[in-house]
This record gives structure tokens, C-alpha cells and sequence, in this order.
């Protein structure tokens, strides 16, 4: 075999095994790639049934029952225009509170009803993920936006 087949053969194999590993990283970055949802957008049917995304908004006040038999809690997360109802089961976070920021991680049941994984709450007074404060704010222009509105 000359040498320069030999380069050639080289050159396509280091081209394919890179393509091979391109494929593998992208597939890996894909398939971690979580979104994040607002209870208006679920409400409009924009959020996936067939994988895992985030959750966020305001814990409704009254909302939270725990069970006295395990860890389960059922709590209502809102933007303050729609719900969305969440089941999560293990241990919550110390700053979670009724009318506080949280983030739920997992997935949306076709009964309407979140399951979570996880449960993610502000660390502080001055932070919210910027997700979820655009989401609040764009939930708040509606709502007033809807109470401007002339009534029949």
C-alpha cells in the first residue's frame, strides 16, 4: 500500500471517528436539554407530554397538603393567571413556602397533574430564575390587561 493511501485511509478514519463522537456528544447535550414552562404555556398546550421539563412559578397560598403516611406533597404552582397542580414525592427544600418562587423539575401527566423529581425554591428575597420572573411579569400584564377590558 502506498503512503499517501495510507494518509488518505488515516485522515477518514480521524474524520469519522470525530463525526462518531460529534454524534454522541450532541445526542448526549439533547437528551439532558431540559425547558422551562410557565402554567400559562401549559395551559396553552405548550409543553411536552413525552419528556421532562421545568416547571416554575408562585406556591398558591393554601395549597400545599402533605401525607401523614410518606413523603408525599401536593401543592399548586401558579403565575398568578393559571395553575397547574404538582405531586412530588421526598424531601423539600428548607426555604419552600406558600407564595414563595419554586421551580419543579419532571413531568406532566396526561390527568393535567405535574410529577415532579425535583423541587428547586429561591435561595433569597432578591433572587428568581429570570424564566420564571419574565413569565410572572408577562402572566401580571395579562391579567391586567384582561381587567382593563371592557366587561359585557
Amino acid at each position: 500500500m502506498k503512503a499517501r493511501t495510507r494518509r488518505g485511509l488515516a485522515i477518514l478514519a480521524a474524520l469519522g471517528a470525530l463525526g462518531t463522537a460529534s454524534a454522541l456528544v450532541l445526542n448526549a447535550f439533547q437528551s439532558n436539554l431540559v425547558f422551562f414552562f410557565s402554567p400559562s404555556q401549559i395551559a396553552a398546550r405548550e409543553a411536552p407530554l413525552d419528556r421532562g421539563f421545568r416547571l416554575g412559578g408562585l406556591v398558591a397560598e393554601g395549597s400545599v397538603t402533605r401525607s401523614a403516611a410518606d413523603l408525599s406533597v401536593r401543592f399548586v404552582v401558579t403565575d398568578l393567571a393559571r395553575e397547574v397542580p404538582v405531586v412530588y414525592t421526598g424531601l423539600l427544600p428548607d426555604l419552600f413556602r406558600e407564595g414563595k418562587g419554586v421551580v419543579a423539575q419532571g413531568r406532566l401527566g396526561r390527568d393535567g397533574v405535574f410529577h415532579a423529581d425535583q423541587v428547586l425554591a429561591k435561595h433569597d428575597e432578591n433572587y428568581m430564575p429570570p424564566e420564571a420572573a419574565e413569565a410572572l411579569e408577562r402572566a401580571r400584564a395579562t391579567r391586567i390587561g384582561s381587567a382593563d377590558a371592557p366587561q359585557p
